[in-house]
């Protein structure tokens, strides 16, 4: 299939790139916040430092339409492995001085970093991907990204352990060869066309984001509440995760076991074709991720602790294909204006990551990390039971105002 098809061949190739990208954000996702939990010993300003990132992503979600009037999928690479490497060598120097400023400096770079690597994806995607391969292209790309993010854990406990050098080391070692497929693959999948951007207006495109939010309301709860929860994990559950490991072995997998079902669970759920009540059913399974993560709280032993984390993960797995169905209903019945709710289901996991990251300090610092997964599983819950509620059958688009959107 890869020998024999240029797009596939190209697919495998942005793949490998994007896996070795974020197996080293994977390791600064997982020493970030320990970092700055054990520098300032305070779980509420680990939070809202965290959140920075969010807030500087968010900001660059408004800000790189103005930009990047003319852009390839490899430049955007570039830059991202780019910062990348300055985000960590950031986070290194933290050692050295563990101040505020310093942590604030590495957030930005590290938002900045994300969206590039957000731009990237749907730049490759819309010009070198054919419109009927889309669905199956990012179930495969998710495949490679997903089993970074579960590696990342296990290789940054063991690099941690070992020293900042050997670390910062290792995701050096990373992105260099991600640079090196990028520049192999350099003439085999560079692209003529462009995407232009340069028409977008930030304050225009927070009027049209208002505008569809009030349809589309119920897609982007559930996507704020999926954003919780990945926020819970890598933040409180990052510093969990290592306090963990401490006292039994087993402890490492807390992390890891969040992202195993997305892993196992991509294939099946690529090919799972639901035409109507995606967005219930998505409810349904949040509620049923919600009611195994208050259970987390009910037992300290860690066996059980990574069961009830096993089995929300799957819960949380299946939310994800039934959201992003919703959204792909949504955008096919837009003309060009559907770059706007792109823009618009990509801000929410910002706007979740601004948020909660400072609540779910403030939780932990109360209750203690494992009891804020608790907590994280009641909001979830309730939140579940009213939407589905209150969600309405059918979305409807407010199409004669989109039409008069230039």
């Amino acid at each position: 299939m890869f020998k024999t098809d240029p797009v596939w061949t190209k697919l495998l190739t942005f793949s490998l790139i994007l896996f070795f990208i974020r197996l080293s954000d994977s390791i600064i996702a997982f020493w970030a916040p320990n970092q700055i939990q054990n520098s300032l010993n305070n779980p509420i300003i680990m939070g809202a430092i965290i959140s920075f990132q969010s807030l500087v992503g968010f900001a660059s979600d408004l800000v790189f339409p103005k930009i990047f009037k003319t852009v390839h999928t490899r430049r955007l690479f570039f830059w991202a492995i780019l910062l990348s490497a300055l985000t960590s060598v950031a986070l290194a120097s933290s050692t050295l001085k563990p101040i505020i400023a310093i942590f604030i400096v590495t957030m930005t770079l590290w938002g900045i970093y994300y969206e590039l690597v957000n731009f990237a994806n749907f730049q490759f995607m819309s010009t070198s991907i054919p419109g009927n391969m889309r669905a199956a292209a990012w179930g495969f790309t998710g495949i490679f990204v997903n089993l970074a993010y579960f590696l990342g854990p296990f290789i940054a406990t063991k690099l941690l352990s070992s020293g900042i050098l050997i670390t910062q080391g290792t995701i050096i070692i990373f992105l260099v060869a991600a640079l090196i497929i990028l520049s192999v693959g350099k003439k085999k999948n560079e692209t003529s066309e462009t995407v232009d951007f340069g028409s977008a207006n930030p304050l225009l495109e927070l009027k049209h984001w208002a505008t569809l939010s009030k349809a589309v309301w119920p897609a982007l709860t559930i996507g704020l509440l999926l954003g919780f929860i990945d926020a819970t994990f890598y933040t409180v559950g990052a510093v969990w995760t290592e306090k963990l490991s401490l006292v039994n072995p087993w402890g490492v997998w807390f992390l890891p076991l969040y992202l195993l079902p997305s892993i196992c669970l991509g294939i099946p759920l690529s090919n799972w074709r639901i035409e109507n009540g995606k967005k219930k059913l998505a409810e349904k399974f949040l509620g049923v991720a919600g009611v195994f993560f208050i259970l987390i709280g009910i037992n300290s032993s860690i066996q059980w602790q990574l069961a009830m984390v096993a089995l929300a993960a799957s819960a949380v797995a299946v939310c994800y294909p039934l959201l992003e169905g919703v959204y792909t209903d949504i955008l096919t019945r837009m003309g060009s204006e559907k770059k706007d709710m792109i823009g618009l289901t990509g801000s929410a996991l910002n706007i979740s990551y601004i948020i909660w990251p400072v609540f779910a300090g403030l939780i932990s610092a109360r209750v203690g990390e494992r009891m804020t997964f608790s907590w994280l599983g009641v909001i979830i819950l309730v939140s579940s039971l009213i939407l589905l509620l209150v969600t309405p059958r059918k979305i409807k688009l407010p199409q004669t105002e989109i039409k008069t959107w230039e």
